[in-house]
């Protein structure tokens, strides 16, 4: 059976993405970033298009997606066994954000244009998939609520952790591990009081029931 014809070589996807990224710090995200990456691989901008048909923004969701692969492959490389749980997030965290340190121009403009509008959809199921990945690599499977309260926090942590590292300019970002490790902090903090919450509401009558023989008495009396 033949291939169509709109195959493209495997290797031609992330090597374009590899051309564009050495564009983007002038250039940023854009068509001019694309145009000159396609003139130094020599390729025809319609197989740009064809290897990247969501154009950019689809670009920047594979810049992301592989910064997510090559912090799950740290991490796997790490004694997890060791740590405790919020010691494996914030790991993980830091790992994410260490992977791109290179393509630290390259981050702030895919902040800058998934900010847009258009884009902001795009940009939460970028970051909502880097929770996913990094709470899977520490060992999570939860399948319940907390699997969804766990990303939705964890998303949450490391947008604001990015934000702040672009703008360190401390010694090995020193400054940003420290926020990074506040943010985990507050997160530990919540999730304990809720804890101690749930364990003062479970104690609590059932206040449905309680309503239910109020509102029936002839229930209660056994009528």
């Amino acid at each position: 059976m033949t291939k169509p014809k709109t195959d493209i070589p495997e290797d031609l996807r992330p090597a374009i993405l590899d051309a564009v990224l050495t564009h983007v710090p002038f250039d940023g995200w854009s068509q001019a970033a694309v145009r000159a990456a396609a003139e130094d691989l020599e390729l025809d901008p319609a197989m740009v298009e064809l290897a990247y048909p969501g154009g950019v923004t689809e670009m920047i969701r594979a810049f992301s997606a592989r910064a997510d692969r090559m912090a799950v492959d740290a991490l796997a490389d790490r004694d997890l066994a060791a740590l405790k749980i919020r010691e494996k997030i914030t790991l993980a965290v830091r790992l994410r954000i260490e992977v791109v340190a290179h393509y630290r121009e390259a981050a702030r403009a895919a902040i800058a244009h998934l900010a847009m509008p258009q884009n902001a959809a795009a940009g939460a199921a970028m970051t909502w998939a880097t929770a996913d990945a990094l709470w899977r690599a520490v060992g999570d499977t939860s399948t319940d609520a907390n699997y969804y309260s766990k990303r939705a926090t964890l998303s949450g942590v490391f947008s604001a952790t990015v934000l702040y590292w672009l703008n360190d300019e401390s010694e090995g970002w020193e400054e940003t591990w420290g926020f990074l490790d506040r943010r985990i902090e507050d997160v530990m903090r919540i999730e304990k009081a809720k804890g101690h919450l749930k364990k003062y509401t479970d104690r609590l009558p059932d206040l449905t029931k309680i309503m239910g023989r109020l509102r029936y008495p002839e229930a209660r009396s056994g009528r």
